[in-house]
Formats: structure tokens, sequence, C-alpha cells
């Protein structure tokens, strides 16, 4: 008996010991990234100027007096993501409602696998798809609203509308997956006491459901918005990848396209600026984690 209760000691503190390693590594890895982003991102904002580059709307990167502003650059990715999840969220929330209180079990079983699939599906397939399906429906529309308007520039349908759809759709499964588990995780019990006060299926999935799992579904969003603002391939596809004002049929470029579109022959002053829209992009994505984390603290706050 003593001989197993120390094997099993040696075993638990074995366990403790890689666990612990492994912690390490995951937060040596984000100072790591945290670090190498700071040191390759500051260069240009002292050689350029802060608010040459975060206030300037003037992208002319390889002109004989070149000029870095990313402020429609900035404000494209803070309007597209914005709209995709004014979209996407409404939607993917009422689907893992579906999935999770109102579908019979077989139609559940058809859907969820779907849901799955679009998951899986390579962010290049989205873009495809946008340029081939989406795309020609926006230009339509495009050429039916300004066909009598001069000063309209036409995009052929690569717009930010056509991005924010293609988002909406890609952010979906996130949604969708984590809400529905959110939901599925509120005790039976709350359930069943809002149906014993009278409370209608419908009044009980509104009033007492969702909220129960407030936690859950903002990390759904929370996470989706991650998801839509480090998207890069598809939208590069359908969202025209030119710098102007982020209006719906304007082609636009996101924070992502930008760094992608230009890093393959970017040099010197040039590609030190597209480092330093890497460090936006991630001082975006830090302050996101950390509204969750303060959302969610007050959240567990409330219900205490």
């Amino acid at each position: 008996m003593k001989q197993k209760s120390q094997r099993k000691a040696v075993v638990e503190n074995v366990a403790q010991i890689i666990f612990t390693i492994c912690a390490f590594f995951a937060v040596l890895a984000v100072l790591s990234i945290t670090l190498y982003m700071i040191i390759s991102g500051t260069p240009a904002i002292f050689k350029v100027g802060l608010k040459e580059i975060l206030f300037s709307t003037e992208w002319a990167p390889t002109a004989k007096e070149p000029h870095f502003g990313i402020l429609y650059v900035i404000l494209t990715s803070i309007v597209g993501t914005s709209l995709a999840i004014l979209l996407g969220v409404p939607i993917g929330l009422l689907t893992a409602v579906f999935l999770a209180e109102v579908a019979p079990k077989r139609i559940a079983a058809m859907v969820k696998p779907a849901v799955e699939l679009l998951a899986g599906i390579p962010s290049v397939v989205y873009g495809l798809l946008g340029i081939y399906l989406l795309n020609p429906l926006m230009y339509k529309l495009e050429l039916a609203l300004f066909q009598d308007s001069g000063g309209h520039q036409f995009t052929g349908g690569a717009n930010l509308l056509s991005a924010v759809i293609v988002l909406a759709i890609m952010i979906l499964p996130t949604v969708i997956n984590i809400s529905e588990a959110a939901l599925r995780a509120v005790p039976a019990g709350m359930k069943a006491a809002s149906l014993a006060l009278g409370a209608s299926h419908m009044q009980t999935i509104f009033r007492m459901i969702i909220p129960a799992a407030k936690s859950g579904i903002v990390t759904a969003v929370v996470l989706g918005v991650g998801r839509a603002i480090g998207e890069a391939m598809a939208i590069t596809l359908v969202s025209g990848s030119s710098v102007n004002i982020p209006l719906p049929f304007n082609s636009v470029r996101f924070l992502t396209t930008a760094i992608v579109s230009e890093m393959g022959y970017a040099q010197g002053t040039h590609r030190q600026v597209l480092f330093t829209i890497g460090l936006v992009l991630f001082a975006f994505i830090m302050v996101i984690n950390v509204c969750l984390g303060k959302i969610l603290k007050k959240g567990e706050a409330e219900n205490e």
C-alpha cells in the first residue's frame, strides 16, 4: 500500500512539473510575440512619426515622396468588423438557441454537422465563393444604385459590403458553437422553475436562459471579433484592397490585407511601417481580450 501511494505521488509530481512547463512555454510564447512586435513595429514610429502613421489618410509608400497614413485602413477594420458582428452575432445566437432549445433532435443532428463544416472550410474558399457568387450580385446592386452617378468609382462588387457579408458568415461557426455550449450549460432546474412559474418556452429562453448564459455568449462574440479582425485571405479577395474611406460600396483595405498585399515587395521604411500595422492590429486584439476579461469578471460578480 505504501509503495502504491509513493508511486501515485511520483506520478502526480511529474504531471505537475509537465503542466508547469507547458504553462511556462505558453506565457513565454505570448511574451516573445509581444516583444517581437514592439521591436519590429516601433522603428517606423520614430522614423515617420506616430501622428503621420495613425492620423494621416494618404497611403503612398512607393511614391517619390512616400506617405504612410493608415487612418482609413484602421477605420475600415473597425467599421468592417463591427458591421460583421452586428450581422453575424444575432444570426449565430438565434441559431444556437434553435439547436439548444427548439430544434427536434433529428433536425439538430442535421444542422450541427453543417455548422461544423462551416468551421472547417478554409478561408481562401470563402474568398473564392465571394468572388464568383457574392461580388457579381454586389456589382448588380452597385449598378442599380449608382447608374446615374457620375462621381462613383465602380468596384465590380469588390467592396466593403462584400467583405462584411463574408466575415459575418465566417464568424457564424464560432458564435454558434460556443453560444450553444453556454446555453446547454444552464442548469435544467432554472428552466423548470421558470416554466413552473407560468412563463412560456420563449419567455424562458429570452428572459432566463440567455441572461444566465451571458458570459459564454460574450466569449463567443469576442472570439468572433478576433476571427473577423484577424482574417486576411478571404477579405483580400472580396474587398478590392484599395485604401479608401470605409463606405459600403467603396473598395477598401483592412489592416490584415494591407500587410498581406505589400509585405512581399516592401523594403526599408515601407516594410517597417507594415510591421507597425501589425503592432496596431496586435494592440486591437489585446484591448479586446482585456475588455473580455472585465466583462466576464463583471458578469461573475453580478451572479454572485
